[in-house]
């Protein structure tokens, strides 16, 4: 047997207990872990061809998975004008200007990360920009990456001058009193009539830019991720990177389904179920319940404060009901979109109704979960449906005094309900933990910190928010490799450090579980190995 690659002198980290293995080296072969123990009997399985790394004492971790990314679509929305630091609306002014200034005559700006909470308690429109964007064709994608604002100029070139009807429930061309847009689009749909307008880039450039951003992954710890579409060249794109050598992360992609597909288009979904590569394959269905409390079409069970987020994102759920019961009696896993406590109780009674009439065995997920009531929260372990959070959402987006929009919108009583990690833990829910990138940064050692801490990743000075539902260091660290491994099925053969697992590694230059969780961002990644090859590694090893 060929090893390709040996570790020495490296701490082996096991998720599950929590300990180091007894064993200090490793050797990989044929993309898997061949061989446990220590320095000099594992030197000895190395021949002339072998890579051998002496780690010096380094930590070695299963390989970080993120349980919820979408690489394709945040390559192409990440392209721009970076928004996500501007704190108030002087700033977004100052960053606009200067982007315009720079813009060739009849360029568009495209600009990304627009925190509403810089509107304060005004409308979010592109009226306080109109000075700055004037003739100008902009599109600025909010945070959420659920709706953006568009400049009158944008507007006008793509004929949108009115309100208009959309299949999805939520979407919307938001006018004001006298009919007119005041520039914000929610939802895919109604970004959708402004975005076929802009220029757009080459499939080459889009390939080189989704390359880079999966470089960019490893080199931060990734090695998977759950891909949460594959909308347009998706597919494509990890199939000719994949072929190539040149797809640094296990990817698990879930297509979506949504309203409006008829029972072709779910056996056409049932059908795609297994395609993939060497490293990547679908595996799963991606569904949207509702959209996101910030701009009002979450799906609450009482109107939020401004009378708004009353609708599913189905016209009628009862459609989402019975899509769901096909894809569970066909054996596919289901991952949906649910942030509002409605959305998530529907989506909590779709799946009991499926295992009703089809027996259990498939395992669903919902995603987001950022407020549910008591009574939800038994439910997921008792269906064994996967809790898929993202922390930092709740860092970088809420605050711990609830003056933020997300916590004014909700109120006191659900604002204090906000990502309950613990309580979902502690009922006995599995709890994968992700990024949501674009949505949010993607290095997973930020993502696991978050979890813990729970502050702005801006200022860790300030309170953090509901920090009794921090997870502790060990519970984050799981979150990424032993939970992400049983999400995708897959704990037989990844999650842990064991002979014949496969060989995705994440080496760290210092201990996750001892690292105060404020410096744990700041841990070098000194090595990323996916299928026994190292796909970033540090100049100091």
């Amino acid at each position: 047997m060929h090893n390709r690659l040996v570790l020495l002198s490296a701490r082996l980290l096991d998720p599950v207990t929590g300990l180091f293995l007894p064993e200090t080296a490793l050797a990989v072969s044929g993309g898997r872990i061949s061989a446990l123990g220590d320095d000099r009997a594992i030197r000895a399985l190395a021949d002339s061809s072998t890579t051998v790394v002496d780690l010096k004492g380094a930590v070695v971790t299963p390989g970080l998975v993120d349980g919820h990314i979408h690489p394709v679509s945040g390559a192409e929305l990440t392209h721009g004008l970076n928004l996500s630091g501007c704190t108030d609306l002087e700033q977004v002014r100052a960053a606009l200007a200067g982007a315009v200034r720079e813009l060739a005559p009849g360029a568009w700006l495209h600009g990304w990360g627009l925190d509403p909470n810089v509107f304060g308690d005004a409308p979010v429109e592109t009226a306080p920009f109109d000075s700055v964007l004037d003739g100008v064709p902009a599109l600025l994608l909010l945070f959420d990456a659920h709706s953006m604002l568009a400049s009158h100029r944008a507007l006008e070139l793509a004929g949108v001058d009115g309100p208009r009807t959309f299949d999805q429930a939520s979407a919307e061309v938001v006018c004001d009193a006298a009919g007119r847009p005041t520039g914000l689009l929610l939802e895919d749909a109604a970004c959708e009539l402004v975005e076929r307008v802009a220029p757009q880039p080459t499939r080459e450039e889009r390939r080189d830019r989704l390359a880079a951003a999966l470089r960019a992954m490893a080199a931060a710890g990734l090695t998977g991720g759950h891909a949460m579409d594959a909308n347009g060249d998706s597919l494509a794109f990890y199939e000719e990177l994949d072929a190539a050598g040149e797809l640094p992360l296990r990817l698990r992609v879930a297509p979506w389904c949504q309203p409006g597909t008829d029972t072709d288009g779910v056996r056409e979904l049932i059908e795609q179920q297994g395609r993939g590569g060497a490293l990547w394959r679908t595996d799963g269905v991606k569904i949207f319940m509702d959209g996101t409390i910030d701009n009002g079409t979450a799906w609450l069970e009482h109107p939020d404060c401004h009378g708004e987020s009353t609708d599913a994102f189905w016209p009628d759920p009862e459609v989402y009901t019975r899509i769901i019961g096909e894809l569970h009696r066909a054996g596919v896993p289901t991952a949906t979109h649910a942030i509002g406590d409605a959305a998530v109780r529907h989506v909590l009674d779709a799946v009991e109704k499926a295992q009703t009439d089809g027996g259990r065995g498939v395992r669903h997920r919902v995603e987001h979960i950022e407020t549910v009531p008591d009574d939800t929260l038994s439910r997921f372990a008792e269906l064994g449906v996967i809790a898929s959070m993202q922390p930092t959402h709740c860092c970088d987006f809420t605050r711990a005094d609830h003056t933020d929009n997300w916590s004014r919108r909700l109120g006191e009583e659900r604002a204090g309900r906000a990502w309950r990690c613990r309580d979902l833990r502690d009922s006995g829910a599995t709890v994968l933990l992700g990024s949501d990138w674009p949505i949010a940064p993607y290095p997973p050692l930020g993502v696991m910190a978050g979890a813990r801490h729970r502050r702005p990743t801006r200022d860790l000075t300030q309170d953090p928010h509901g920090p009794e539902q921090a997870l502790t260091a060990l519970e984050a660290l799981r979150g990424m490799t032993t939970d992400a491994a049983y999400a995708a099925g897959e704990e037989h053969e990844a999650g842990r450090i064991a002979v014949g697992h496969r060989a995705d590694l994440t080496v760290l230059a210092a201990d996750p579980l001892t690292t105060p969780a404020t410096e744990l961002p700041d841990v070098p990644v000194l090595i990323t190995v996916l299928d026994g090859r190292p796909t970033h590694r540090d100049a100091s090893v």
